[in-house]
């Protein structure tokens, strides 16, 4: 049986249900603006760095050959230590020189010896054709003995000269100071001694403070370098001194400072580039020939420039974009053309001026055209890098290819 109370209570409920879904409901709260952070641009004068990949190499690299044939009879240096100019490295068994040695001085005194009676008779020969004791024939004859006498005394004292050499050369010493290799040849082995390259090899000796870099600049830098030159920008390398700053492959920033010294007269044909050629000081002989090396070139002269942090940067596929916030805080889209970063700055060349506020934290948060409530703040500012001051260490000569030992 059908209890009306309970009808008449759901009837109730239903009415109230529908009294409600005709009022409506209360609208949902507007969404607030994003927070975003805005800064104006930091705006100075800069110098560009451009930056290359470099190998050190010694500016003396000798190779030490004996100019005399012998027995090595000892090695008298500690393999990959530093030496000095002069330093005795080897010893070859000098007792047959100083043999060659004595018969050479040994004729030298014969030679003196006939010379002076040689000049003995010509003397007495000059006296007795002046009273016409004897002919003028014979006394040609005497003059001419005391010249070939003479003769060969210069002859024996060359050779003396040549035997004292050959005894020199038995003691090989460094002919520049640097680190020693290692010795390539033991005691107890017969040197083939040879002026040219033709004798044993006995170590290599390269020269460390100071050091040469060296590195490749390509055909468009090389214009660029040449059209700064000319317009006053920048001085030329080929004739000025100007400042590098090297690192290595275990170092932050650049800490190391030298200065150019040389630029090639050419292109390489195949590659399209030009050596050139910095100086580096090495004062605790740390540094060795053959290390690659990250070098930084003054790029440019001196510009006013406007800089940005990369965290205000945004991608729009291949291009590059700020917000620009305008007076009204809605974010403006606006492309930009970069340059390269300069003390944890990123230089914008075309797109934005020193008194505009773009956003610099939320950029993610943003879009083009919408309203943002910003922030103000000021872009954290690096000091701008000194120009490096050079000490150039002392002239050096220019390297060349390996040379024989003329010790």
């Amino acid at each position: 049986m059908i209890d009306p109370h309970r009808i008449r209570r759901r009837a109730a409920l239903l009415l109230a249900l529908a009294a409600a879904a005709c009022g409506g409901a209360p609208p949902p709260a507007a969404v607030p603006p994003p927070k975003v952070t805005v800064a104006k641009p930091v705006s100075r004068n800069v110098v560009e760095w451009d930056e290359y990949t470099g190998r050190l190499e010694a500016v003396e690299s000798v190779e030490v050959r004996a100019r005399v044939s012998g027995y090595l009879q000892s090695v008298k240096f500690t393999e990959g230590a530093i030496i000095k100019k002069g330093d005795l490295l080897f010893v070859i068994d000098p007792r047959p020189y100083t043999a060659i040695l004595r018969r050479a001085e040994a004729d030298l005194a014969l030679a003196k010896a006939r010379l002076d009676l040689a000049d003995k008779r010509l003397d007495r020969a000059n006296k007795l054709v002046a009273r016409n004791a004897i002919s003028q024939e014979e006394a040609d004859t005497r003059a001419a003995e005391a010249r070939q006498a003479a003769a060969g005394v210069q002859s024996a004292e060359a050779a003396v000269e040549a035997a004292r050499l050959d005894v020199e050369y038995t003691e090989v010493r460094a002919p520049v100071g640097g680190r020693v290799s290692r010795k390539l040849v033991t005691e107890g082995n017969l040197i083939n001694g040879s002026s040219g390259t033709q004798g044993n090899l006995l170590t290599t000796i390269v020269s460390l403070d100071p050091i040469y870099v060296y590195f490749e600049a390509d055909e468009r830098a090389y214009l660029k370098y040449t059209r700064l030159a000319q317009e006053g920008k920048r001085p030329s390398s080929r004739n000025t001194r100007n400042p590098v700053q090297v690192a290595f492959s275990d170092e932050e920033g650049f800490p190391h400072v030298g200065y150019m010294d040389f630029v090639d007269n050419h292109l390489d044909e195949q590659t399209g580039t030009i050596i050139g050629r910095a100086v580096l000081a090495n004062p605790d002989l740390q540094l060795s020939p053959g290390l690659f090396a990250r070098v930084r070139l003054i790029g440019s002269g001196e510009y006013p420039a406007i800089l940005i942090p990369d965290e205000a940067l945004a991608t729009d596929q291949a291009r590059k974009f700020v917000y620009v916030v305008d007076a009204d805080n809605h974010a403006r889209y606006r492309p930009v053309i970069l340059g390269p970063l300069i003390d944890g700055l990123r230089v914008v060349r075309e797109g934005l001026s020193a008194d505009e506020r773009i956003i610099v934290n939320g950029v993610q948060r943003a879009r083009p055209d919408a309203l943002v409530d910003p922030q103000d703040a000021v872009i954290a500012e690096t000091p701008a890098s000194p120009m490096p001051a050079v000490t150039p260490p002392p002239p050096t000569p220019a390297p060349a290819t390996p040379t024989p030992n003329r010790s």
